[in-house]
């Protein structure tokens, strides 16, 4: 089950067409006034923007101040052919580099400039996230994987500088190992492995979006503040 969407009032959302270098991505961009931090969605395999899952978790996000991007990672006519190859939805290099092009729009925005920047991958798209992340790791603050591939992104890993939290249901077992040898292979000064208890790889179980849901916006809140915010919410503490 799937829960409904939270939202901010002021959160403005608007389509766009993301130009990614060699093509153009749709998109769906949701700035909360004020952001604390930006989020870039990597959805999975065979999935799309449109992805509940990943659109609920946005929701979520942007309740708490921090902006959203959730795009396709494939033109139409290439999602025409992969429903019938699904060779390019486990291409993690041509997804990873989707995922740059569309970061790099997002830098180059005048009303976003100075945001920090974080990935949300789900199952391949947690792989081609971290590839991402690697690949910029002056841009990139911050990765979420939930019932991702990181093992995917392979020798990338050691180069992630992003502070990375992988979430995984307790009853996915396959993935659970996967995700275990992923993070002893990470390198960066932030990491953690959260295990949902319940939950399966698509978190459908009553409350388990929802948890995840809860511990991404904490891990992003945290690393997406500028340093003044960090300060801030330490001395609340």
């Amino acid at each position: 089950m799937i829960p409904g969407r939270k939202t901010r009032k002021d959160s403005i959302e608007t389509e766009v067409l993301i130009d990614a270098g060699k093509v153009n991505l749709e998109g769906t961009l949701a700035l909360p006034k004020s952001a604390t931090g930006l989020v870039l969605f990597a959805h999975g395999s065979g999935s799309s923007r449109r992805s509940p899952r990943n659109r609920y978790v946005a929701g979520v996000l942007q309740s708490q101040g921090i902006a959203t991007l959730l795009f396709d990672l494939l033109t139409h006519e290439e999602e025409s052919v992969d429903q019938y190859t699904a060779e390019l939805r486990f291409d993690i290099g041509l997804l990873a580099e989707r995922l740059i092009g569309a970061t790099r729009w997002v830098m180059g925005r005048p009303d976003l400039k100075g945001v920090r920047i974080g990935y949300f991958g789900a199952s391949t798209g947690a792989g081609a996230a971290l590839v991402a992340a690697a690949q910029l790791p002056d841009a990139i603050a911050a990765v979420v994987s939930r019932g991702g591939r990181p093992d995917l992104a392979a020798d990338a890993l050691g180069s992630v500088r992003a502070a990375t939290l992988l979430i995984v249901g307790g009853d996915d077992e396959p993935v659970i190992g996967m995700n275990r040898e992923a993070l002893a292979k990470l390198r960066c000064p932030e990491k953690k492995l959260v295990i949902i208890p319940g939950a399966t790889h698509l978190f459908e179980e009553p409350g388990k979006l929802e948890e995840v849901a809860r511990v991404a916006a904490d891990w992003f809140a945290r690393y997406l503040a500028t340093a003044e915010k960090s300060q801030a919410r330490m001395s609340a503490r």
